[in-house]
């Protein structure tokens, strides 16, 4: 006994084209569902080409007998291509069995509508006084962060116990140890620098020796300190300000309240302090290499022997300024830390939020630093040294 089969042709998808006076008439018709993609994909590259730049689009769906998220996403892609200011494309026939998820589809990374900025006399005043309410939250947070350190120091020195002494050497490791490759080689390239063009120019009048003068002045007093300080917040202040800021998206900042601990004992305390104790030996490191480099150029570029180089430096540098120099480094250290840690703990649940918040702390902590010099040099310059 015989079986008859019967096998019936499946519909392909179709998308017509009709133009009208305004503009063109798109009319779908058929299964427009995964299984056809190859052929959906054709027919709106097809619509894409033939449809641009002839005014208002009309897209009609009445014809469509099955519809999926895929063929959705199709015809959603064509109304976000032809859409134009003024001129946004109207869906025609779209049943109510499909209504629902096309409107889900068409939420899918729609662009966030841009709020139009009013235009008024007072606009400028109005950045004006946000960029000094941002300002004065910084130095808000600035305070807050060394009252908790304060409080956290006068802590561990009641508890002497409590404070993490293996923590706070492996941070001397990270911002100090390792830091002194690239110390040694920017300060000996700024000596160099600063050797060689005092000579260039000094040579012109005959006063080429004078340019040991102004080597040993800037290096002790400002730059040796200033370099430093700015290679460690652009170096350590962004690598705290980064680890805690992932400690915050991952909650554990959270985690440690939780479980009873402080952060600021245990986390930030001892970034400061190992800080605070590298930067003057980075510093200290920093002059002597830039002074080394300085007398090399002297040397080689200048023609002055090392005898002599020595001999002018201890005639001009006292021991006043190096002990400028030096004691600004814990301070420059401290701010450095505490301004990388504040945007650390500032960040959100987001990778922009973290991404932003450490060029925050680059930037806020070398001009906080360069601010911090110049209040010294004023302070100094008061008191004769």
């Amino acid at each position: 006994m015989g079986k008859t089969h019967s096998m019936a042709v499946e519909a392909k998808p179709a998308l017509d084209q009709a133009t009208y006076s305004d503009g063109v008439a798109l009319r779908a018709s058929g299964p427009w569902t995964a299984r056809n993609a190859p052929s959906l994909e054709q027919l709106v590259l097809v619509a894409e080409k033939i449809a641009v730049g002839k005014g208002r689009v009309l897209i009609d769906v009445s014809r469509v007998s099955n519809l999926d998220t895929f063929g959705a996403w199709f015809i959603e892609r064509l109304r976000r291509n032809f859409a134009k200011p003024g001129l946004e494309p109207r869906i025609m026939g779209l049943s109510d069995n499909y209504s629902t998820l096309f409107e889900e589809v068409r939420k899918v990374q729609e662009p966030p509508p841009v709020a139009k900025e009013r235009v008024t006399p007072f606009v400028l005043l109005d950045r004006i006084g946000r960029a000094i309410a941002g300002t004065g939250n910084i130095l808000v947070g600035l305070s807050a962060m060394f009252g908790a350190l304060m409080v956290a120091t006068w802590w561990v020195i009641r508890h002497p116990r409590s404070f993490r002494f293996t923590s706070l050497v492996h941070h001397i490791e990270q911002t100090g140890w390792r830091a002194v490759p690239i110390i040694l080689l920017i300060t000996f390239l700024i000596g160099c620098i600063i050797t060689q063009q005092g000579i260039f120019h000094f040579s012109k009048f005959g006063a080429g020796v004078f340019v040991v003068d102004m080597l040993g002045v800037l290096v002790l007093r400002e730059l040796g300190v200033l370099i430093v300080a700015i290679m460690i917040a652009g170096r350590s202040g962004s690598s705290y300000t980064a680890e805690l800021g992932s400690m915050k998206m991952r909650e554990e900042i959270d985690a440690l309240r939780t479980m009873g601990f402080d952060p600021i004992e245990v986390l930030i305390l001892p970034r400061v302090l190992a800080l605070m104790i590298a930067l003057p030996m980075l510093t200290f490191l920093g002059d002597i290499t830039a002074l080394w480099g300085g007398g090399l150029v002297a040397q080689f570029y200048g023609g002055m022997q090392p005898a002599a180089f020595l001999s002018r430096l201890r005639e001009v540098i006292t021991i006043d300024h190096f002990i400028v120099g030096m004691v600004k480094a814990p301070f420059m250290a401290l701010l450095i830390g505490m301004v990388a840690c504040v945007e650390g703990l500032a960040v959100e649940g987001s990778s922009e939020s973290l991404g932003q918040h450490t060029t925050a702390s680059v930037v806020y902590s070398i001009f906080l630093v360069i601010v911090l010099d110049g209040v010294f040099a004023i302070f100094f310059a008061s008191i004769g040294m």
